[in-house]
């Protein structure tokens, strides 16, 4: 990354924490450019160099929360790509608590973004993050179970999907229920059984 690069970046990602640190205060639909400017410690023009309106910028800290989550997965890449080529078929299950419970719990502290995005879904693109579980997780697994690779796409799509819709809801509840309860509830609506402790 060259010098000009980097400080674009620094500038963005002091407008992303700018919002973040707003949506703590008040709704997204009360909150100004010259508010993020001010938070953020630029000037005006340099938001309209990075954002064309107030929703660009809550895509962009949308995505920039997103991956720093996914960032987590980057370090252990090597551990969750050796596991998914050493462990045994019964043991490939990513719908556990070892799994879900990280990925609900940053939800949960970044719910006020999330649930502001999801006011806004229809500019929100999930489509490279998607992409990326697909090649790292989803694919790896599906292979191992000599899923068909035409039909690959549609399992990985109908899991994230269904994850998303009670996730989705769970925003929209404020995050009330405990993270083992909304566990739990993925794990009967995947696996359509009781499951005995989380």
């Amino acid at each position: 990354m060259n010098k000009s690069e980097s400080k674009y970046f620094n500038t963005a990602k002091k407008m992303d924490k700018a919002l973040i640190s707003l949506l703590e205060e008040k709704s997204f639909e009360y909150i100004t450019i010259s508010e993020i400017c001010k938070k953020a410690n630029v000037n005006r023009s340099t938001f309209y160099l990075h954002y064309e309106n107030m929703v660009d910028l809550l895509n962009e800290t949308a995505r920039f929360l997103l991956d720093g989550f996914m960032a987590y997965f980057d370090d252990e890449r090597k551990s969750i790509v050796k596991k998914l080529m050493e462990s045994s078929l019964d043991e490939l299950n990513f719908i556990s608590d070892e799994y879900l419970h990280p990925y609900l719990s940053y939800i949960k502290e970044n719910r006020l973004v999330f649930s502001t995005a999801l006011l806004h879904a229809d500019s929100f693109g999930f489509n490279e993050i998607f992409q990326r579980l697909y090649e790292n997780v989803f694919n790896p697994i599906l292979e191992r179970f000599n899923y068909p690779v035409a039909d690959r796409k549609y399992a990985m799509m109908f899991y994230l999907n269904g994850i998303t819709a009670v996730v989705t809801e769970w925003l929209k509840d404020g995050c009330e229920k405990t993270i083992g309860e909304v566990s739990r509830i993925i794990y009967e609506c995947i696996f359509g059984m009781k499951k005995e402790s989380i």
